[in-house]
């Protein structure tokens, strides 16, 4: 297991490094791109961790950073699950678990009564991840992809 960081506005340059990372490694699992993130300066990073409400977590093993996962509020008594991923060389030790918990805690400490995600259709470790976790699919559309036509799954876990 590793060892959680919670991530503030500074410590930009860790999320920067992870999150950097993970659009590198796994850029068919996230909505965002390499481009839009790969010359932020400080200021862009700072803004992304400033989210009022949000909380930011990384994982790290053996004092490297080996995941990371962000919870937003969602509106009413929903927040939001985003950015998880766990770096190839830690995959299978429970990191992805401990990040989605981390993030789980935060949501019921803020009132949260239910947990959403949105997964990109066709990830299916992902989605084997979310509901090993307890998370079910929904009927509700997820936002428009980039290609215009396709759309995330939507998925939730109540946590009453």
């Amino acid at each position: 297991m590793g060892t959680l960081v919670t991530v503030t506005e500074d410590d930009w340059p860790l999320w920067r490094e992870v999150r950097l990372a993970a659009l590198t490694d796994a850029p068919h699992a996230f909505k965002a791109r390499l481009a839009d993130w790969h010359t932020g300066g400080e200021e862009q990073w700072r803004a992304r961790l400033a989210l009022p409400g949000a909380y930011n977590v990384v994982a790290l093993l053996d004092g490297r950073a080996a995941g990371m996962a962000r919870g937003v509020p969602g509106g009413g008594r929903a927040s939001e699950l985003r950015s998880v991923w766990v770096s190839p060389e830690a995959r299978g030790s429970g990191i992805a678990d401990q990040l989605i918990a981390a993030v789980e805690a935060w949501a019921r400490q803020s009132g949260a009564t239910v947990l959403k995600l949105a997964v990109i259709p066709g990830n299916g470790p992902a989605i084997a991840l979310y509901q090993r976790n307890g998370f079910v699919a929904m009927e509700e559309l997820g936002d428009l992809l980039p290609d215009g036509v396709t759309r995330e799954h939507v998925m939730a876990k109540r946590l009453c």
